[in-house]
């Protein structure tokens, strides 16, 4: 089963051909928003499927937009067992917002605190402040997408049972291979973040994979089939925890 877990199909330049693309590939998708607005437009067309859902939104990098969305973010909440993408960014792009995104991603924990539900975090420069704020909501199941904080830090979100998921890019880069290396392997999930890394000058589609599946397999002195058997055991432990 190819698995992804962080792809922003309502953002391709088609929409609908890539979302009947993942139909028939049969792969299983996490479909990530922006908005809450966005994935109001978008529900309809995942409702009835099984192994393509729609989550929940609210981007840390669009926040002059937060407070008009978030009773939006509220309202539709109870629809979806996933939440993303959602976090914090204190990047050069995303430091002039810092005080609002913190007030966003603080009520958005608050608001789904014991609730059963799978976070896609956002954490870029902002990896200590997001784990503390998961820890002190009580936030059971969460991946941190496309980590790139410290090799420290690891060993903490580790500590809370949180998952990572790894994409084309982080294995291209020397900070990722290492950071992919200090991940225990019963924690890691495939990812693309399509559209918005490229393959061959073209965005990556959904479930574009292999490449990471083939870095794991070396990383690990396995065979494929066997990487792909664990991030498929690790899918469903996060699912079953969900469930508990």
């Amino acid at each position: 089963m190819i698995i992804d877990t962080h792809c922003h199909i309502d953002l391709y330049k088609n929409p609908k051909k890539i979302l009947q693309d993942c139909i028939q590939a049969d792969i299983l998708v996490l479909a990530m928003t922006n908005f809450p607005s966005h994935f109001e437009m978008g529900f309809t067309h995942f409702q009835s499927l099984k192994k393509i859902r729609l989550a929940l939104g609210m981007h840390p990098l669009m926040a002059d937009l937060h407070k008009k969305e978030f009773n939006s973010f509220l309202k539709n909440v109870s629809k979806t067992s996933y939440i993303g993408e959602v976090g914090l960014d204190f990047s050069k792009e995303g430091i002039p917002t810092k005080e609002i995104q913190l007030e966003t991603f603080s009520k958005i924990l608050e608001a789904i605190s014991g609730q059963k539900k799978i976070l896609s975090i956002h954490s870029r420069k902002a990896e200590k402040e997001v784990l503390e704020l998961l820890k002190k909501n009580n936030i059971r199941s969460a991946i941190f997408h496309w980590y790139s904080g410290g090799l420290n830090l690891i060993d903490e979100i580790v500590q809370e049972g949180y998952y990572f998921s790894i994409n084309q890019s982080m294995i291209k880069s020397m900070s990722g291979r290492k950071i992919i290396s200090k991940i225990p392997r019963h924690l890691i999930l495939t990812e693309t973040d399509g559209p918005f890394i490229e393959v061959n000058n073209s965005p990556i589609i959904p479930g574009q994979v292999k490449t990471v599946i083939s870095f794991l397999a070396s990383e690990w002195k396995i065979n494929e089939n066997e990487v792909e058997s664990i991030i498929w055991s690790n899918f469903k432990n996060i699912i079953y925890n969900l469930k508990q």
